[in-house]
């Protein structure tokens, strides 16, 4: 799963404007993901449903957080929304 999400990031080269990107557990011990969104030039707004911060204590660590524009975190799923009115308001397109 974590090699098909790099993948996943890596196709999206030329195709999209930006990901809205929800790494679930791997937000917290996936390099491999971080470095994926950092090198695909493309902005990325990290979602969690729940807030992390408000979780256990190495859910509070986002290794992928830092390559990202912007994250929303404990708003449910309206942190989808949230994510997708920054990508229009911007003018980008997602995936």
């Amino acid at each position: 799963m974590e090699g098909e999400l790099v993948n996943h990031l890596h196709s999206c080269r030329g195709k999209v404007d930006g990901i809205i990107f929800n790494g679930a557990g791997y937000t917290h011990t996936s390099v491999a993901l971080a470095d994926a969104i950092a090198a695909i030039d493309i902005p990325v707004v990290e979602v969690h449903i729940s807030n992390i911060y408000a979780r256990e204590e190495y859910r509070k660590t986002s290794l992928t957080a830092s390559k990202c524009v912007g994250c929303i975190t404990g708003l449910g799923l309206a942190g989808y929304e949230l994510a997708l009115q920054y990508f229009i308001n911007s003018g980008t397109k997602t995936s």
